[in-house]
């Protein structure tokens, strides 16, 4: 029997990848996505897109995050133009509070709900744009929680998170969509969207847009647009 994984799949560029890797090492895949209040669902739309490029099943959770103070879900600016190396110092306004123990929580639910003992996740802490919550630590000790707080944890079921972007840099990642063929035109990044239009000038925009050149590859996505 094929066995089964969830992967959390925001739309963008990593958590696509990752749902090309998970897909590749055999699993039947089980994407999850968040309405949790962000600027647009543009990225639902994408993740939809992706989902479905991919064979795999798709889910959105809705998730109510009234007291969220992030520039990704109230009337905070998102940052535009920044310097990369800026990026890497202190904590950014489009940090969500705890969005991906949240999130990481809801996969292992659907996991334990779908018999699944593996979880994917896109995060990346070598492009680090300063969450502290796509840091190695943080993925092992959820990983450990996973596993002393569920049924499925209790009764022997090593519950893993996969995290196999967490080291790579974002060229790298590309250079490995891309031998998966992933469909990046499907995909979007951005923080702050025209519509699906990507600004080209937002923290996670900049960073996407690195990857490409230093991958020594166009953009479809940009082109597109």
């Amino acid at each position: 029997m094929q066995r089964r994984a969830v992967i959390l799949l925001s739309g963008g560029l990593d958590s696509s990848t990752v749902l090309a890797i998970a897909r590749e090492r055999g699993f039947e895949c089980h994407a999850l996505s968040f309405a949790y209040g962000q600027r647009h669902e543009a990225e639902l739309r994408a993740a939809a897109r992706v989902a479905h490029s991919m064979d795999a099943s798709h889910r959105v959770a809705r998730v109510d995050l009234p007291w969220s103070v992030s520039a990704l879900t109230g009337a905070v600016d998102v940052p535009k133009g920044r310097p990369v190396k800026e990026m890497s110092v202190g904590i950014p306004v489009t940090y969500v509070p705890a969005r991906n123990t949240i999130f990481l929580s809801y996969a292992l639910s659907l996991a334990e709900s779908i018999g699944a003992i593996d979880i994917f996740a896109g995060m990346n802490a070598v492009d680090y744009s300063g969450y502290p919550d796509c840091r190695p630590e943080f993925l092992a000790a959820f990983e450990a929680t996973a596993r002393l707080g569920t049924k499925a944890g209790v009764e022997g079921a090593c519950i893993t998170i996969h995290a196999p972007l967490v080291r790579m840099m974002k060229a790298d990642i590309v250079r490995e969509g891309a031998r998966l063929g992933v469909d990046y035109s499907l995909t979007l990044s951005c923080y702050d969207p025209q519509g699906e239009t990507p600004c080209e000038a937002c923290d996670s925009c900049q960073l996407r847009a690195l990857g490409f050149r230093d991958a020594g590859l166009i953009d479809p996505a940009v082109r597109a647009a």
